[in-house]
């Protein structure tokens, strides 16, 4: 039985620092037929350098992940994507996970859990943060692909950065049903190198300027209502205490880190909804 083409596609903008990382866990993979691509966005570092070392289909593009990742998908030959940030590691057996769940028949896209990792007080804070989303459907967005729902909904909304995951995965289900979207066990790790507090939420305040733009598409209202509720997250996290209290003081911490994060999130929403209600007048 032949096996289908995977075609992982990888963003990429001044990735040197784990990079080598992300690609190596790719190649380690127990599936075989895997077409790896990378999608740089001019970087000054030697980020192109480390993706040659892996695969011969290195581009250039821009000016966003969005953008990135759709460039990608037209550059690649697989009847199965898989899209992933630079900054993460896949598991050994995450694609045969995906191309196996695929095999069974009906699903256009398959949601892969992702568990942080980092150094440093914030980077255990997020760590936290993530295991509460584990198995959450309104904040888990697929990432592998068949190619021909992708391309159906021409990809990613390239005006859209920050929340473009959850508005891809949410315009499928929309179209073809909830039950075209499975899960697999086997996780992707994200490298939150030594996380730092300022930068995370200056990362929610640019994420939320386009949050208007995801907000407007139909297919996100139901999960856009329960992310953009800080009750509900907080609900979230109280619903598992010895979780949060295993270690009070990182739970202390990643409940004042996701406060601060919305805050940031939500002037970054205002200022983007501002901004392009001015462009439009």
């Amino acid at each position: 039985m032949n096996q289908p083409l995977v075609s992982v596609i990888v963003p990429t903008f001044n990735s040197s620092t784990f990079l080598d990382a992300c690609l190596r866990s790719i190649k380690d993979q127990s599936y075989e037929n895997i077409e790896l691509i990378v999608v740089d966005n001019n970087s000054r570092d030697n980020t192109k350098e480390i993706a040659h070392r892996y695969t011969e289909k290195v581009f250039n593009w821009g000016p966003e992940r969005s953008a990135q990742r759709n460039y990608g998908v037209r550059m690649s030959k697989g009847s199965l994507l898989l899209i992933i940030d630079s900054d993460m590691e896949l598991s050994p057996g995450v694609v045969n996970a995906c191309v196996t769940e695929f095999s069974m028949g009906g699903f256009k896209a398959i949601v892969i859990p992702e568990e942080s990792f980092g150094e440093g007080f914030w980077a255990q804070c997020k760590k936290l943060e993530r295991s509460f989303y584990v198995g959450v459907a309104w904040m888990e967005a697929a990432r592998f692909f068949e190619r021909a729902a992708f391309d159906e909904m021409r990809g990613y909304d390239e005006q859209n950065t920050g929340t473009e995951d959850y508005d891809l995965s949410q315009r499928i289900a929309f179209k073809y049903g909830d039950k075209v979207v499975a899960r697999v066990d086997d996780p992707i790790y994200h490298n939150e190198q030594r996380l730092s507090f300022i930068k995370t939420c200056k990362k929610k305040f640019y994420y939320a300027n386009k949050m208007h733009v995801y907000k407007s598409n139909a297919a996100n209202m139901g999960n856009f209502k329960l992310q953009s509720n800080p009750i509900n997250r907080y609900k979230l996290f109280l619903s598992n205490p010895v979780k949060l209290l295993t270690n009070p003081i990182t739970g202390i911490g990643m409940l004042f880190m996701k406060t601060c994060e919305y805050a940031s999130g939500g002037v970054g929403y205002l200022i983007g909804k501002l901004r392009a209600h001015e462009k439009h007048t």
